[in-house]
């Protein structure tokens, strides 16, 4: 046993929350958590984060914005690249140029998601299709192609990292009634089992994989679910913290997983509801 001396001395402490020089591609990243993410990788120290999604003067915009960031790391670039994820053939496009100005990628954030809302009887075959698509077979194929680049600086004590963005909606019963999102629910449930296959796939070769669940975050893509289900301050009264994320809850929870404070979680599923999920019910 080490002395109490050696004990005290923890390696390298003082930049276990760093992510100074490392490479970050963000999927969904022009908006909403995304873009909260990449603000937080910026202002961590990556030197280089690829924003991607289906609209590029939605990248474009969310690039100028990242990079006028008056607290973005010296010399930290965001670059926009224009991808539907939905398509394997776009995220092969996608890794294709990714690879004109980086050799390696350090950080994956598969966060691009759509949800759909719709009651039982009506709940449409196509509709179904495409979030499963999009939130379940996308994930699987993107850190599929960019396995390579993520490999190429991966070691035992520096891994390199893929985080999932799942919900809670994949661990409870999700929204039901006229607005019922199954297909979303049964597709973050999905993404949060992938996960743990992937973990044990891709651990061994130095990339650890782990999943965030959000609750209800005020972005676009929540609002008119979040209206529907009284809104932000009545959804805010369901919480047992009394409020609902915040820009800087998602981005310092995924920072932290990608930084060497979180290199021995691999598998895990965190949720960030401030304990809603648990506590809906007693209030």
């Amino acid at each position: 046993m080490g002395s109490a001396a050696q004990d005290v001395q923890l390696d390298n402490f003082q930049n276990i929350f760093r992510l100074d020089g490392k490479v970050a591609v963000v999927t969904g990243g022009s908006r909403g958590l995304g873009l909260h993410v990449a603000s937080g990788f910026m202002q961590s120290g990556c030197s280089k984060v690829y924003i991607t999604s289906r609209k590029a003067k939605a990248c474009d915009e969310a690039v100028a914005a990242l990079n006028a960031l008056p607290n973005k790391a010296p010399g930290a670039k965001a670059i926009a690249i224009a991808a539907d994820s939905s398509k394997v053939s776009e995220i092969e496009r996608l890794v294709a140029e990714v690879k004109k100005t980086t050799d390696h990628v350090d950080i994956l954030f598969a966060n691009a998601g759509a949800t759909w809302g719709e009651r039982f009887e009506t709940h449409p075959d196509n509709a179904f299709s495409k979030v499963m698509d999009l939130n379940v077979k996308s994930i699987f194929y993107t850190v599929q192609k960019f396995e390579p680049l993520l490999k190429v600086r991966a070691k035992k004590e520096d891994p390199s990292r893929v985080i999932v963005t799942a919900s809670v909606a994949g661990i409870e019963v999700g929204t039901l009634g006229e607005q019922a999102t199954y297909s979303y629910s049964a597709s973050k449930a999905a993404a949060i089992h992938l996960t743990k296959n992937l973990a044990v796939e891709l651990g061994p070769r130095g990339i650890m994989c782990t999943a965030v669940a959000p609750g209800f975050y005020p972005t676009k893509m929540a609002s008119g679910l979040m209206e529907l289900s009284g809104g932000v301050e009545e959804l805010a009264k369901m919480s047992p913290n009394r409020r609902l994320g915040a820009p800087e809850d998602i981005a310092g929870l995924v920072t932290f997983l990608a930084s060497p404070a979180a290199k021995h979680l691999n598998g895990s599923v965190v949720v960030t509801d401030g304990g809603s999920m648990l506590g809906r019910h007693k209030l």
